[in-house]
C-alpha cells in the first residue's frame, strides 16, 4: 500500500510541475572514486585498426585508479559499424544493467547510436544512474537520457587518445575533474562576434546534425529556459544553415536563454561562396536579445573541454572574456 501511495504522490507532483512548467533538477549520477569500474563500448562507428588507441584510453582510466571493462563486441565490424545493431546494443545494454559499472565511456562516435536507441531498456539505468560519456554522435544518448531526467557528460572519447598528450592536456584534465566531481569553470577570450549578457540555466545540446535528427521523436529535448551548446564538423555552410533552419522552424530557439557555440570544425567550401561567416549564419537564427558565446573549446578539436549536460551553468559574456561556471 505504501508503494501505491508513493506512486500516486509522484504522479501528482509531476502533473503540477508539468502544468506550471517548473523545471525539475536532473539526477546526478554518482561521481567516480578509485576502485570503481567503467565500461568502454562502441555504439556507433567501427574501430578498425584502433585497438591500440583504445588501450591507451584504458591505461589512462587505470592511472586514475579505475577498473576498465571492454564491451565484448567492441572490435567487431559490420560494414560502417562496430558490429551489428544487436551486438552494439548488447554491449550498451550490459553496461546499463550491470550495477558494478559506474560509467559508460563511448569509444568513438561516427554514426550509428540512433539505430540502437529504441532497442535499449533504460529501466535498470533509471533506478541506478551512471555517467554516459561522449560527444558527436553520442548526442543521441545525451538527448534521450536528458528526457529521462539524468545528467550526462559531453567529453572526450576513447579515440581522443590518438592525439598527443600535449594537445589534449585540457581535454583530459577537465574530463577527470567532471568524472570525479571536481569544480568546472571556464574562462575564454571574448570573440568580437559574441553577444554580451549574463544568464543562468540548464545546459543542453550537442552536435547540430544529431540535434536536428532528433526532431519529432521522443528523444527531442526542450530548450525552453535553457542554455544551448552546439558544435559541428565536416559540413558545408548551406548544410549547417539547413539544419539550423529546421531547428528554428521547430521553435528550438524561441525561448532559449543563451547559446554556447563550440568548434565548427573543417567547414567545407562550396563552389558558390556562401557570402557570410559561420558566426553570422548562426546569429541569424537566434533571438537577438540573448547572450551568445563563440569559440568555446569543445567539439571535434583536440582541445575538447568537458561539459555536464543537465547541470545549471552561469554564462557571463563581456567585451574581454566569457565565463562558463557549473553550479
Amino acid at each position: 500500500m505504501r508503494k501505491k501511495y508513493y506512486a500516486v504522490a509522484l504522479f501528482f507532483i509531476f502533473s503540477i510541475v508539468n502544468a506550471q512548467n517548473i523545471p525539475m533538477k536532473l539526477i546526478t549520477p554518482s561521481y567516480l572514486k578509485k576502485g570503481d569500474t567503467i565500461a568502454i563500448v562502441a555504439p556507433a562507428g567501427i574501430l578498425k585498426n584502433r585497438k591500440h588507441v583504445i588501450d591507451k584510453a584504458k591505461e589512462l582510466a587505470e592511472s586514475w585508479g579505475l577498473k576498465v571493462m571492454y564491451g565484448k563486441n567492441m572490435f567487431h565490424q559490420n560494414n560502417h559499424f562496430a558490429g551489428t545493431d544487436d551486438e552494439r546494443c548488447q554491449d550498451f545494454q550490459n553496461a546499463l544493467d550491470n550495477p558494478n559499472i559506474k560509467a559508460i565511456w563511448c569509444a568513438r562516435g561516427g554514426y550509428g547510436s540512433v539505430r540502437i536507441l529504441d532497442k535499449l531498456d533504460f529501466s535498470k539505468f533509471k533506478r541506478n544512474p551512471k555517467w554516459v560519456i561522449g560527444y558527436s554522435d553520442i548526442t543521441a544518448f545525451h538527448n534521450h537520457i536528458h528526457n529521462l531526467g539524468i545528467e550526462t557528460l559531453h567529453a572526450m572519447m576513447g579515440t581522443s587518445m590518438q592525439d598527443t598528450p600535449e594537445k589534449i592536456a585540457h581535454t583530459i584534465t577537465t574530463f577527470k575533474k567532471a568524472l570525479f566531481g571536481e569544480k568546472l569553470e571556464y574562462s575564454v577570450s571574448s570573440s568580437k562576434k559574441n553577444r554580451r549578457g549574463n544568464v543562468e540555466g540548464e545546459l543542453v545540446g550537442g552536435n547540430i546534425a544529431i540535434l536536428a535528427s532528433m526532431l519529432g521523436s521522443k528523444s527531442q529535448i526542450s530548450t525552453e529556459g535553457k542554455i544551448l551548446f552546439i558544435e559541428e564538423i565536416g559540413e558545408y555552410k548551406y548544410s549547417i544553415d539547413r539544419m539550423l533552419q529546421s531547428l528554428k522552424r521547430a521553435n528550438y530557439f524561441t525561448k532559449v536563454k543563451g547559446v554556447i557555440v563550440g568548434g565548427m570544425t573543417k567547414v567545407k567550401k562550396n563552389s558558390t561562396p556562401w557570402g557570410n561567416s559561420i558566426e553570422q549564419l548562426i546569429l541569424e537564427v537566434l533571438p537577438k536579445d540573448i547572450p551568445v558565446m563563440f569559440n568555446f573549446p569543445a567539439g571535434h578539436e583536440p582541445d575538447n573541454r568537458a561539459l555536464i549536460f543537465g547541470r545549471n551553468v552561469q554564462l557571463s559574456i563581456d567585451t574581454k572574456k566569457a565565463l562558463v561556471i557549473f553550479k
